[in-house]
């Protein structure tokens, strides 16, 4: 448990530390190739993109070779190349070695979960599930706090570095306790082929939804991106189904609860994705957090997470994961909507003479609670979701089979917040062209962007609309997570069906009055 903790959760923090760095990091590091903005941004965005990319040939690598091998693989090559970004003398060289940081990183996220679904039976089993997604969630929602203390009182090559002891732990537990464990049927040729097609699809499919979502879509380079995922994602099932040894076994998706998983892992973190960035962006932009107060006002919710998810990783084991994974999403709903309690009026007797600001925001009422409710929810939801996912799967295919559902965690937000980024843009927009005041479009668009500050050389009128336009596309925003968490909650409820309980010794034995021979009770 805890080679498999460390080493997946490591990749975790490194997808959210890093950006407390990045204002740092542009500052001192020199580029001649790229902008200071453009620099941070594939800082950021190219561990994501390999990371992403890589998955599924990360976990048919680790099937097919050895997981513990495999494993032990990305824990070194994780701790090489977080020394190459932390010793970065210029952009170029940090944004390779991220490229390079997410490759190792993409053979530890489903071998992790593959060494527990080859080391762990029953209840024990569901725990273990537990314990590894509340560490997971506790190091994404830690990551900032963890990089801005590493950031201020060290240096921004202290984020990278910190993982070079971290990951010598792992890989000592690794080599130590783990035992090896492998697809025992994989005797053919591997699939590099497929390993191709699947690289191109996922990572064209991300790359456009990042660039387009930088660029406002409004640049060629993203769609073409798109276009080339969209076409390699159709390519690939026909592909497997005419492989003698697919890279991923078409036959996975037979299975009723793996394929249901996946659905309701697309819309439950879509809606998660969502949440953190509409939020992050409206608290600071509209209500006036400062980025510590936004990047903490949520941890309140990683306390369910960190105390109980093992309990109901447990739970999920030995009742069955369907009820979980029905309420657990519906609760999360429950707090993005008192989330979205926070006033919407800004009618001017309540804003005073040339304010802009909305009426106060009470963190302990309009806050605190819903992301409480919506860590409840998590809690409740996210033990169950691992262990339904990797118990429809056999053990032979536990490495392809958890990279699957991991590479639509990371991609299918990336598409779904681009949809949805699209429509809050263009609904803040209308609202603000549309208040009758006599300001060009264009103006508007350079000056007030969506959910933010207006620039301070637009007048009081444009700022007070600004505001109550925010205010409206941040309710929209969220409305639109919290139906997408109450689709997710309904696909399971319909779709998932409890394993079937093993009947015990005890239930089929006769129960006698009667003292009766050695031989009839044999």
């Amino acid at each position: 448990m805890l080679a498999v903790v460390l080493g997946s959760g490591i990749v975790f923090l490194d997808s959210t530390v890093v950006n407390v760095a990045l204002p740092r990091i542009g500052e001192e590091l020199p580029s001649s190739l790229f902008g200071v903005l453009e620099g941070q941004s594939y800082v950021y965005n190219g561990y994501l993109l390999t990371l992403s990319a890589l998955l599924i040939l990360a976990g048919a690598l680790s099937d097919y070779y050895g997981r513990r091998r495999m494993f032990a693989l990305g824990l070194a090559g994780f701790a090489a190349t977080s020394v190459l970004c932390g010793i970065a003398p210029n952009m170029e060289f940090l944004v390779g070695g991220r490229l390079l940081q997410g490759a190792a990183g993409a053979l530890l996220v489903p071998g992790s979960l593959a060494i527990i679904k080859s080391t762990f039976d029953g209840e024990e089993q569901g725990r273990a599930f537990g314990i590894w997604a509340g560490a997971s969630g506790v190091t994404a929602i830690l990551g900032p706090a963890v990089g801005g203390f590493l950031v201020d009182s060290i240096s921004w090559r202290a984020a990278f570095l910190i993982n070079v002891p971290l990951l010598l732990v792992a890989y000592y537990a690794t080599v130590k306790h783990v035992e090896e464990s492998k697809d025992a049927d994989a005797t053919g040729a591997f699939d590099w082929l497929g390993a191709a097609v699947i690289a191109v699809a996922i990572g064209g499919l991300a790359f456009g939804g990042i660039r387009g979502q930088e660029k406002q879509w409004q640049d060629t380079t993203a769609f073409i991106a798109l276009g080339l995922g969209a076409v390699a994602t159709i390519a690939f099932p026909i592909l497997m189904s005419k492989t003698t040894h697919p890279l991923v076994p078409l036959q996975l998706f037979r299975s009723r609860n793996f394929t249901i998983t996946n659905i309701s892992t697309f819309l439950i973190y879509g809606a998660l994705y969502v949440t953190g960035y509409f939020a992050a962006i409206f608290l600071q932009g509209t209500i006036g957090y400062t980025p510590t107060a936004s990047g903490t006002s949520s941890i309140p919710g990683a306390i369910p997470l960190v105390l109980f998810s093992s309990k109901f990783g447990k739970m999920a084991a030995r009742y069955g994961p369907r009820i979980f994974m029905s309420v657990g999403p519906a609760i999360m709903a429950l707090g993005i909507f008192w989330l979205a309690r926070i006033p919407s009026t800004s009618e001017p007797w309540l804003l005073g003479e040339n304010s802009w600001t909305l009426p106060p925001t009470d963190y302990l009422i309009d806050v605190f609670p819903a992301w409480v409710i919506f860590g409840i929810g998590l809690m409740v939801m996210v033990a169950p979701l691992t262990t339904a996912l990797m118990t429809s799967v056999s053990a032979q295919y536990a490495g392809v089979g958890s990279a699957i559902n991991n590479a639509i965690s990371r991609v299918g937000p990336q598409l779904v917040g681009a949809v949805i980024f699209i429509m809050i843009t263009a609904n803040f927009y209308s609202a603000l062209s549309g208040s009758g005041l006599d300001v060009g479009l264009n103006a508007i668009r350079r000056d007030v962007p969506p959910l933010n500050a207006p620039a301070e050389s637009v007048g009081p009128e444009i700022k007070q609309a600004a505001t109550q336009a925010s205010t409206d596309s941040f309710h929209l925003a969220m409305s639109i997570a919290a139906g997408l968490l109450l689709a997710g909650a309904a696909v399971n409820a319909v779709g998932i069906q409890n394993p079937r309980r093993e009947v015990e010794p005890a239930d089929i034995i006769p129960q006698v009055s009667a003292p009766v021979s050695d031989e009839a009770q044999a």
